[in-house]
């Protein structure tokens, strides 16, 4: 059987709802969710072919892109400043 989509309450309502400590997950839409602060933002850095292919063996030996292996280390190095 297929869960109904419940009718729209006012912010408020939600508010009231939660505070209440009401299971309110029926309400939200996590594919429509965004943070501001997450938004992405394109940057170019340009790189010794070195670092990149030092960068190519470490992401492969991880089983992760480039990409993630790139962010996930400026976020972890990052996060002591983000306070």
């Amino acid at each position: 059987m297929k869960k109904q989509t419940p009718q729209p309450i006012s912010t408020a309502e939600f508010d009231a709802r939660f505070d209440a400590g009401e299971d309110i997950g029926d309400y939200l839409n996590p594919a429509s969710a965004k943070s501001p602060t997450h938004l992405p933002q394109r940057v170019n850095v340009d790189m010794p072919r070195w670092v990149v292919a030092a960068l190519d063996t470490e992401a492969s030996r991880r089983g992760v892109s480039r990409q993630a292996l790139i962010k996930f280390w400026l976020v972890e190095k990052l996060e002591p400043f983000s306070s």
